[in-house]
């Protein structure tokens, strides 16, 4: 066939199938418009999941009646005008393609008023065609409307799934849009029925509360907020507890400069930061931002936006790695914040004493009946120190009170009973004492009596000699001896009779996107994780009252304390008040 230049229509239903996948898609690119107008109030209304109808209505600063035209023909906006502006950009859409799409594959009416005018305008567009400006009432604001989605091209909407799918689709992307834009008002309904109504949240506990409207209350009250920010760059967000992990990843978000964003990089960093709390098999449960200068990421590179290209991914991945790993690091709660949790859960990084003290009331002797159990319990009670009993406010764990079954141990602190895995405990901060003695210092190295020789491809053999000093520091002695041949003359101590081969050609691959020392650094916590398990108490030793209270403060001491290597809880926590609820006092 002769080269020709493609027709009008056709141009905007190929854009189209790049961005109007599904009536969620269309959604996304009409509200993103609305913010982008500077809109404090958005209402959608849906219709068979958008399928039939997409409606929204927002307050932002409007559009003039002679620039409606150019709003429906391609790459026209108002957001971008050289490519400097482009390398920069802060809005959410820039490539004026989603309106003149949506008008070749539906019936598109836009309706707008600014602020000075005296009545709004209104134009529809359909199979491409554009009408003519008429008048038509309006707030100062801006109406957008999309209805029978794909009526002229059957084979596309063929594609789309129930009305059930359709909408949950279309309320994901309202949720993450509110996620991302707490100043603004939201109003949804589907079929004439209200599906959320998320007021402005200002403050941190509006923000929270809305949080819990659209993850649940249960993620809320198990999430612990953290920040931090360097010259720069800066991320904040709320992380769940690791006890909260889901098995699927259906509640993570992640967000850079208020955009919603799938970004391999920042889920890989967080994930990073909770390999050490997290069960295995498990999926954490977050919500990260990331702000940083608009120049220091690419949102051009995916046409929905929804991935991004860091122009440094390997600082971003590092800084948000290691704020989430520092943020979930604190596994004892300090005196800052009350949280209401059932006996089964871990408590999260903070709780708040009730003011009903817990404090048991002994006779000053054990009486002569008691035998066994309540004798030794007794003297044990006894032997807290005089100091401890007079503290309105005792330690975070408490006081050891006893062993149940050669495993818990039984602590009393100011809110009520604590219950401690001892094995799980002490394998945590066995763990951690072994991390903390490697770190930062170089590795000790085993040398092979045999080398070990292998053949790889000329890059890799490039990549080990550019990254030996790196590689000498973990413990591995690589010498090149060809193009693509290597030598490995001595392997990390602590992992002697491990697989050096296949762990360096996996650590070499890694090495291409700057992920070999983790690759090490996860081989020598596994095993480190191992030497703790073996080393932990084991069930049914017997420990003193002064062995018990030992172990309590070592946990306060150490990070991430309240799970252990294997992301099981390590304590938890029966308040007075729900002891209470259990035998039915006051009721």
């Amino acid at each position: 066939m002769p080269i020709r230049e493609l027709p009008s229509t056709l141009i905007d239903q190929i854009a189209a199938g790049e961005v109007i996948e599904r009536p969620a898609s269309a959604l996304k690119e009409l509200v993103e418009n609305s913010l982008d107008a500077g809109a404090t109030r958005i209402d959608i209304e849906l219709g068979n999941g958008g399928m039939r109808a997409i409606r929204v209505t927002d307050d932002g600063c409007g559009i003039p009646p002679a620039e409606l035209p150019l709003a429906l023909t391609r790459h026209a906006t108002s957001k971008i005008a050289t490519l400097e502006e482009l390398e920069g950009v802060t809005t959410l859409g820039f490539r004026g393609e989603a309106l003149p799409s949506m008008g070749s594959v539906g019936r598109f009416t836009l309706t707008s008023r600014t602020a000075d005018a005296e009545r709004g305008t209104r134009i529809v567009t359909e199979a491409g065609v554009v009408g003519e400006l008429r008048p038509a009432p309006h707030p100062a604001g801006t109406t957008a409307s999309l209805e029978d989605l794909f009526h002229n091209v059957p084979a596309r909407r063929k594609f789309l799934r129930t009305e059930r799918t359709e909408l949950n689709h279309a309320v994901q992307v309202v949720r993450n849009l509110a996620l991302a834009r707490f100043d603004v008002e939201w109003r949804l309904r589907h079929n004439g029925r209200a599906l959320l109504q998320l007021p402005r949240a200002e403050s941190q506990a509006d923000k929270e509360a809305r949080i819990g409207e659209i993850c649940g209350l249960e993620f809320i009250e198990q999430a612990r907020y953290f920040e931090r920010e360097i010259e720069g760059l800066s991320v904040h967000g709320w992380l769940a507890d690791p006890t909260f992990s889901r098995s699927q990843t259906d509640m993570q978000y992640t967000f850079v400069n208020d955009r919603f964003v799938r970004d391999k990089v920042l889920r890989h960093a967080v994930r990073l930061g909770y390999a050490d709390v997290l069960f295995h098999g498990r999926h954490p449960a977050y919500i990260v931002y990331v702000e940083l200068a608009p120049r220091r990421v690419d949102v051009n590179a995916h046409p929905a936006k929804l991935e991004i290209r860091f122009r440094d991914s390997r600082l971003v991945h590092d800084f948000v790695f290691r704020t989430v790993e520092a943020a979930l690091a604190a596994g004892v709660p300090s005196e800052s914040r009350e949280t209401a949790r059932p006996p089964a859960t871990v408590p999260a990084v903070s709780t708040t004493a009730p003011s009903r003290q817990a404090h048991l009331k002994l006779p000053d002797r054990a009486p002569a009946a008691q035998t066994g159990f309540a004798a030794s319990l007794a003297a044990r009670l006894h032997a807290r120190p005089a100091e401890h009993v007079a503290e309105s406010v005792g330690p975070p764990l408490g006081y050891a009170l006893a062993q149940l079954a050669g495993i818990y141990i039984l602590a009393e602190n100011d809110a009520g009973l604590i219950i401690v895995d001892m094995h799980a405990a002490h394998e945590r901060v066995t763990y951690e004492r072994l991390k903390a003695s490697l770190a930062d210092t170089r590795l000790a190295s085993q040398p092979l009596l045999v080398p070990i020789a292998l053949s790889v491809a000329t890059g890799e053999a490039d990549r080990a000699e550019l990254w030996r000093a790196e590689l000498e520091r973990l413990g591995f002695t690589i010498v090149r001896r060809g193009p693509g041949e290597l030598q490995i003359q001595s392997v990390p101590l602590l992992l002697k009779g491990a697989d050096a081969e296949s762990l360096l050609r996996d650590v070499l691959s890694d090495l291409g996107d700057d992920r070999g020392a983790e690759r090490v650094a996860a081989a020598i916590d596994e095993l480190l994780a191992t030497m703790a398990c073996h080393g932990a108490l084991r069930a049914n030793r017997q420990l003193t009252l002064e062995e018990m209270n030992a172990l309590l403060r070592d946990m306060e001491r150490t990070e991430r304390s309240d799970r252990c290597n294997h992301g099981r809880p390590t304590w938890t926590r029966l308040t007075v008040a729900e002891l209470d609820r259990l035998f039915l006092r006051g009721q």
